[in-house]
């Protein structure tokens, strides 16, 4: 299984990777994308190789397209669909989170964050999928 990591910040991209990697998530590849429209590329040419994604974790808060409007695209384009997606974020506010989940997300994970929150919300969702 594969999974998509969308962010706008390398750094913070590799600091999701190595949290779901200690949250005991194994992937065969971890695809990055720096912002939505990057991410619906991604999903657009996800089919091509053998394991398809199985995850998307995205930030909200991005440049060129952010994680609300890429969830909103990629419903309305019918990409990757029953793939879980959870949102992270620094907006705990509930509107941002109600229109997430309304665009398809399944949870979201407050920034900063632990292994063990990614653990918590990830983990379930995947082994549900």
């Amino acid at each position: 299984m594969r999974a998509l990591i969308i962010d706008d910040s390398a750094v913070m991209r590799k600091v999701i990777e190595r949290a779901l990697k200690q949250a005991g998530l194994e992937f065969t590849e971890v695809l990055q994308a720096s912002n939505g429209e990057e991410a619906l590329e991604a999903l657009r040419k996800d089919g091509i190789g053998p394991a398809k994604i199985g995850l998307i974790i995205s930030d909200i808060n991005m440049p060129v397209m952010d994680g609300l409007q890429f969830l909103e695209a990629r419903r309305d384009q019918k990409l990757a669909p029953g793939v879980p997606v959870v949102m992270i974020t620094t907006e705990g506010s509930e509107p941002f989170v109600l229109r997430a989940i309304a665009a398809g997300a399944q949870g979201y994970i407050c920034k900063p964050f632990t292994a063990d929150q990614v653990k918590a919300r990830v983990v379930p969702l995947v082994q549900a999928a």
